[in-house]
């Protein structure tokens, strides 16, 4: 598929009306920023494929940017392939249905003036869904998540799957790639020098000494020196927000078994297991929300909440 069929195709999805208050769920990571320009993505292409391309001019990024919509971190089209980069801090057996949600709705944009009711076959960019992990947790190097884990009674050939690859790109971690993308190696390099400065100092301190380094070492150098406000807000962004998540988790978790034993005491097993169940698909609602960014109504949809229990959740 062609550059200029696909740009022509691909567009509201991408773009969108902006709201005129920042949300905290719109601010580009690192990862993101560093990967936002098509020299770095086809590097970084290259050193997953061992391919030696050189001309961009064929690829189109797909990145979703709506407002109102999701957000992921890049993808882009090219030879033929819809590639889907994401990073991740933390561990999560959710990508293959996150990454679902964002091929369909890219998908919606390639099509949008398409007539899928035509005889003739729509010619798709085959998905290619690949996950960088950088948290502290030890994962594997390599380790392929499927959507049909996901499935609560599962065949032997599910009608759907999607693949998810999860590259562990700690130090120590998938070398041979660290070495053929220098962004991404520097990238961590980065990262780590946080972790190790913010075990002796404020994190904010940490975050400023990583990056006055990396600028003296030739680390990232151009890319911090364009960006150094920024990367620093978003570095410290991104702590307090990985805290807050892990403490809201904690207080949920320690408030539900509290409240859980005290139903479970006034009103009996049943009406407290019923609760409990409650109580998991709200977290369910509020965790798609929170990290698919989808509206509450289309959680609900994802989770497949009859119309007439929806009132239970609108808190």
């Amino acid at each position: 598929m062609k550059e200029s069929s696909i740009e022509k195709k691909y567009d509201g999805h991408q773009t969108g009306t902006k709201s005129a208050v920042p949300s905290r769920h719109y601010k580009d990571r690192v990862f993101r920023m560093l990967f936002k320009e098509k020299e770095t993505l086809l590097e970084l292409y290259n050193a997953l494929n061992g391919s030696t391309y050189t001309d961009t001019s064929d690829m189109t990024v797909t990145t979703l940017e709506n407002a109102i919509g999701m957000k992921n971190d890049v993808s882009f089209v090219f030879q033929d392939q819809l590639m889907i980069y994401e990073h991740q801090s933390t561990e999560n057996p959710n990508m293959p249905l996150r990454n679902l949600f964002y091929i369909s709705d890219i998908y919606a944009g390639l099509t949008r003036e398409a007539n899928l009711f035509r005889s003739r076959k729509i010619q798709l960019p085959e998905p290619k869904a690949v996950v960088f992990y950088n948290g502290a947790k030890e994962l594997p190097e390599r380790q392929e998540l499927r959507l049909s884990d996901s499935y609560t009674k599962a065949s032997g050939d599910p009608a759907l799957e999607l693949k998810t690859l999860v590259l562990n790109i700690n130090k120590g971690n998938n070398l041979e790639l660290m070495e053929k993308s220098r962004t991404l190696r520097e990238y961590m390099e980065y990262v780590d020098r946080v972790r190790t400065y913010s075990r002796e100092m404020s994190f904010e301190e940490a975050v400023e000494k990583a990056v006055s380094t990396c600028i003296e070492e030739g680390i990232l150098a151009d890319f911090l020196l364009k960006n150094r406000t920024e990367v620093m807000n978003v570095s410290i962004y991104e702590y307090d927000e990985a805290k807050h998540i892990a403490l809201e988790r904690q207080e949920a978790r320690e408030e539900g078994r509290s409240e859980g034993r005290a139903e479970g005491r006034a009103e009996g097993r049943a009406e407290g297991k019923a609760e409990g169940i409650k109580q998991g698909i709200a977290d369910s609602l509020e965790n798609l929300m929170e990290n698919l960014h989808l509206t509450l109504e289309q959680a609900m949809d994802a989770l497949g909440i009859p119309k007439e229990e929806r009132k239970l959740y609108l808190k």
